[in-house]
């Protein structure tokens, strides 16, 4: 029998769904049954807020699972339908950093599972559930778990310039490739280091694991499993640190790579 992944992370936006949105395609979707009906553990490992997560998690159907919402900041076990574990971090720091040094940004902190505080007004359907907007003292007094930062008409090659070597106080950043789009977790926490402890913790082998993304919020993802593979629209960067590249989102690459490993 061929090799088949006993673990396989998925990103969201962008992989399985046209990113910000919630409508995976047939084929796609098909795929990831065939997995979960051979037995795999299929986790959804997202950069989004767990309330842009939910109605993923619900529309496919899974079950008896985690999925990792926030860059693995929280941990959502789709059985209990509860919060299994959050990482937070102060604000108020980074904050301030990328205020100097984006002018004209907005912000927004995740409140887990209800919405966000938001520092500046963004665009219409850039976040999930409620948001309100609060004055910087309000808005750094909440610890939260995602911190995201849009810097308003610029474009995401002029915010990577902007940010090249650059730390902000103890937190680990990305960048969307799509959009002037900054995300912000604690330090150290990672899709890739969220789903090592979840491996160890289900008890399966490093080389049982899989793993499908396309940004690059997804590298270290894709270096932890035993099989990454980028999407075909992945920017360069991120396919040079997968083990394969798929066919992008209009080809349901996805599904291309599941069924490799799963079955038509």
């Amino acid at each position: 029998m061929s090799w088949r992944p006993r673990l396989v992370a998925l990103d969201i936006d962008g992989t399985i769904t046209p990113v910000g949105r919630e409508d995976v395609a047939p084929a796609v979707r098909a795929a990831i049954g065939r997995a979960v009906e051979h037995g795999a553990h299929v986790v959804l490992s997202t950069g989004r807020s767990l309330i842009g997560t939910r109605p993923i998690v619900e529309d496919l159907g899974l079950d008896g699972t985690t999925a990792l919402c926030s860059n693995g900041a929280v941990w959502w076990d789709t059985a209990e339908r509860a919060v299994v574990r959050q990482l937070d971090f102060d604000p108020g720091p980074p904050v301030l950093t990328l205020r100097d040094l984006l002018p004209g940004a907005v912000f927004a902190a995740e409140v887990t599972g209800f919405g966000n505080l938001s520092l500046g007004r963004f665009p219409d359907g850039d976040l999930w559930g409620e948001v309100r907007e609060v004055d910087l003292a309000e808005f750094r007094a909440r610890p939260t778990s995602r911190l995201v930062a849009r810097w308003i008409g610029r474009t995401p090659e002029e915010l990577a310039l902007r940010m090249a070597d650059v730390e902000l106080p103890g937190v680990t950043w990305t960048l969307d490739h799509t959009e002037p789009w900054l995300t912000v977790a604690p330090r150290g926490v990672s899709k890739g280091s969220a789903l090592e402890e979840l491996r160890q913790r289900l008890g399966v082998a490093a080389d049982d694991t899989a793993a499908i993304g396309d940004g690059h919020n997804d590298v270290e993802m894709l270096r932890w499993a035993a099989h990454g593979v980028a999407m075909g629209q992945a920017p360069a960067t991120v396919q040079q640190a997968a083990d394969a590249v798929t066919g992008t989102i209009l080809e349901d690459g996805a599904a291309t790579a599941l069924d490799h490993w799963f079955g038509a």
